[in-house]
């Protein structure tokens, strides 16, 4: 059973202020899992976590990170903005972009963020821009089958981000030519895996990776990104990854493979998103309307709009009925949205309490890739994102979308002017 961080009397109280749908954070449990990822690389000395921010893309939560020691993974402009917004300067901002707009690596650099280069050709399009910092670093891709013992976990050969490991070479003396000091590693193979062994397997493919570039190039490797791809347990019976074991895990093929080779100071990164917030946030809903028909339907004031991953992916996201979480769950329901696509449905044949009208409904692990993925189709607005602080108070940390705000972008012209306030 899943554990809420909201209890249906504070939601009562809530939504006298902030009216449901509203996705909400859980800033203890935000600090307490930050501390626990620093405590398992604490062995290595330069070890940081750059948090991922298209997961959740708010200034507010991200000063949180940063006073926990965490900094910002961006792969956009707005991203960088959100990220200096926050308060995140040199050696916090890790660039992680591709098919790279011009001005985007201009903002990055002047930052100080790292700049992390997609493709070999990317080491002109940076340098003929802004020119080529002190310190760079190259994605790789090993290309092929991605596996572990227990089975396939992706196909890093189908997919569109990084190096092979010869243009890695390449690379890596060609910006050596342009003055690069100190060159970083990173990849990115897998997304929301739960197996403990997928860090340390992609640590050993990395750190022999870049035995054979000091070897072959002589480069100083400064740092090596193991990115993010760490997932939560989404479903009740899942379980959580021992983030401890996993560091300890790192640190074993760190000793095996890069201190042998003279390595044993490269730094250690991490770029997690869903594994820092999934868990840490919330949406919470209403129930508005019952159907009866060839199924039971219980109709909620939220769509896809507010979480699309369902729609999307027909991924599980955990429910709890809020005030009858020791109620049998002896009814079955499609829980869906409002908008006019019959794949808006947050579950589908769910075992649940009996819901009534007015019931709150909590929808789980929505601290990730829930409010970031948001759109507004059919006109539909997004919510207002809430902080509950540790002392138990309630914070605004993004007001919901009115249709002022989805009109604006026509405000160039009389004809909606009326509708934009």
């Amino acid at each position: 059973m899943k554990k809420t961080f909201l209890t249906k009397e504070q939601v009562c109280e809530i939504a006298k202020t902030y009216p449901t749908p509203f996705h909400i954070y859980d800033e203890k449990g935000i600090r307490e899992n930050a501390r626990r990822l620093k405590e398992a690389f604490s062995w290595n000395k330069g070890y940081k976590e750059f948090f991922a921010v298209k997961a959740t893309p708010n200034p507010y939560l991200m000063k949180i990170l940063r006073e926990e020691g965490i900094g910002a993974d961006c792969s956009s402009m707005s991203e960088l903005l959100l990220s200096e917004a926050a308060g995140l300067g040199e050696g916090e901002i890790m660039f992680s972009s591709n098919e790279t707009p011009a001005g985007e690596f201009t903002k990055a650099k002047s930052m100080g963020a790292y700049i992390n280069l997609d493709d070999i050709t990317h080491i002109d399009f940076l340098n003929n821009e802004c020119g080529v910092p002190e310190t760079v670093c190259m994605r790789f891709n090993p290309g092929g089958i991605y596996e572990l013992e227990n089975g396939i976990m992706d196909n890093p050969g189908d997919a569109k981000y990084g190096c092979t490991p010869d243009q890695m070479v390449e690379g890596y003396k060609k910006l050596m030519a342009l003055g690069v000091k100190n060159f970083g590693i990173h990849s990115f193979l897998v997304s929301n895996t739960i197996a403990p062994d997928y860090y340390p397997t992609l640590a050993r493919t990395l750190f022999e990776l870049a035995v054979r570039l000091k070897e072959e190039t002589g480069a100083h490797i400064s740092f090596i990104n193991l990115s993010g791809g760490i997932g939560i347990p989404y479903r009740p019976e899942e379980n959580e990854v021992d983030i401890m074991a996993v560091g300890q895990g790192v640190k074993k093929v760190f000793d095996e493979v890069l201190v042998p080779a003279g390595l044993g100071d490269v730094k250690i990164f991490t770029e997690l998103g869903r594994y820092m917030m999934g868990p840490y946030g919330a949406l919470v809903v209403k129930a508005i309307h019952e159907k009866h028909i060839y199924k039971e339907y219980i109709g909620v004031d939220a769509c896809a709009v507010n979480l699309m991953r369902p729609a999307m992916y027909r991924a599980y996201h955990h429910i709890t009925v809020l005030g009858k979480e020791n109620e049998p769950a002896d009814h079955v329901y499609d829980v869906v949205g409002s908008l006019c696509e019959n794949n808006d449905k947050f579950a589908i044949d769910r075992a649940l309490p009996k819901i009534d009208i007015g019931d709150y409904l909590y929808i789980h692990d929505t601290g990730a890739h829930g409010y970031a993925m948001g759109y507004n189709y059919n006109g539909k607005l997004k919510s207002a994102e809430l902080l509950l602080r540790e002392d138990g108070s309630v914070k605004l940390i993004r007001r919901a979308e009115t249709t002022s705000d989805y009109f604006r972008t026509f405000d160039f012209d009389d004809l909606m002017k009326p509708y934009i306030k």
